[in-house]
This record gives structure tokens, sequence and C-alpha cells, in this order.
């Protein structure tokens, strides 16, 4: 992985032998037709709404009613998997709708926004989550090219030019870890730790938004690159008598 002085990534290098795993790509082209795909696009977003629960929980805020999500998930019938996308993807919207309402309640009175919002936001709240998404975008694609798998060949999300929809799949069952990292960091935010920088939002408009300034750029990335590095205690698991 490349990153700048700040720590944030730009690049990753990868191998020319990367692609050589034929039989592990061929099994995921063909989980798109065989009714996999199906099962794990409905997986991962059932897997994401659970996880946004534990934020919930933990924060003691109103949680998804799980039972009500898993029957409107397994309900969806259909074998193709563009269908199963779009009916998935409005209830993926309205439990992250009514997750991110609640815990940006939790963030200091004075950056607290109404909704949440994805590229080129205009305020710092949302672009600060924006920029630890990225960095565990960069993180989620490094490990799918470690297990040979085809990074733009996704399940929830369809297959676009320069979009890796595997990657953004994964990335929806870290999103939360991510979330809490952010509710944690912004708690000794102050307006003064934001910027405003004018970028080009079309070809002949011009915007300004807010973002933190290079010294908490660089306390936010380099901060959460340690987190992704700490070691966690897990439960050991014995096959007969190997670990």
């Amino acid at each position: 992985m490349v990153l700048t002085r700040n720590h944030k990534p730009v690049a990753i290098l990868r191998s020319l032998d990367d692609d050589s795993h034929v039989k592990t790509r061929i099994a995921q082209y063909e989980a798109l037709k065989n009714g996999k795909g199906v099962l794990i696009a409905k997986t991962i977003v059932l897997s994401k709404i659970e996880s946004q629960n534990v934020i919930l929980r933990k924060y003691g805020l109103e949680q998804h009613d799980l039972m009500a999500v898993k029957v409107k998930i397994e309900n969806i019938e259909s074998a193709n998997i563009k269908d199963v996308r779009k009916r998935l993807l409005p209830i993926e919207g309205k439990a992250s709708e009514f997750y991110f309402r609640q815990i940006f309640q939790l963030l200091p009175k004075g950056l607290r926004v109404d909704k949440r919002k994805g590229w080129k936001a205009f305020d710092g709240v949302n672009n600060t989550f924006n920029l630890a998404y990225t960095i565990l975008k960069y993180r989620v694609h490094s490990a799918i090219l470690k297990a040979h798998l085809e990074p733009y060949l996704g399940f929830v999300h369809g297959e676009q030019f320069g979009k890796p929809s595997l990657v953004c799949d994964f990335m929806e069952l870290y999103r939360y870890l991510i979330d809490n990292f952010i509710i944690e960091f912004s708690q000794t935010l102050k307006s003064n730790d934001f910027m405003l920088k004018t970028e080009w939002y079309s070809t002949n408009r011009l915007g300004k938004r807010q973002v933190l300034n290079r010294e908490k750029i660089r306390e936010l990335t380099q901060s959460l690159n340690r987190f992704f590095e700490a070691k966690v205690g897990i439960p050991r698991i014995r096959h007969g008598n190997k670990q």
C-alpha cells in the first residue's frame, strides 16, 4: 500500500501473479449464476445491519428489529442477482438512514449533521467518515488480493467500470468498526480543527468542502492505521489435534 506523508492511501502495488489463481476466480464467476451469489448478497446486507446494532446497543440507542429485517430479506425469492440487488438496496438504505440519524447525535453538538453524505460531502463530519472509509477500502482491497479473489466482481454491488464492487461488498461488514472509531475520535474535535477546501465539482462549478486540517488528518490516519494493526484476543479454534 502506498501512503502520502499524511498516511492517506493512494495506491496498492500488485504482484504480477495475482491473477494466477484461476479456479478461485472461476468459482466466483459461477456464484453469480448458481444461486450462491444471491445467498452471499443477502448475508452481507443482513450482517451489516446486525453489526450496526452492535454500535447502537453499545451507546444505548434504539436498535434495528433484526427479526423483521431478516424476514424481509428471506422473502426475496428471485434467483436473478440483479433483481435481488434492487430489492436489497432499499432495505439496506432504510436501515442505514435509521442508524446514522442516531449515531450522529453522539457527536459534539457543534459538529452534528442530519444526514449521511458520501462522495464530496460539504460538511466536515461526513468528510471525516469518508476519509476513514477510504482507508478501510484500501485495507479491504489489499486483503481481497491476498485471498486471490477478483475485486471487481461483487454480489451486493453491481459491476461498474472502475469500481471494485467486491471491495465495496466486504467494506459493509467492517464499517461499524470505523463508525465507532470516528465517534470516539470526534469527541475532542472543535470547529478550528477543520478548514475549507476549494474543489471542482463539475467542469464549470467550484465548491468549498469542510475537511480536517493537516494536523488532524495525520492524527486520524496514524491512529486508524494503528487500530488496524492492533492485536485482539479470540477463542482458540481446534480441528482435531490441529490449531
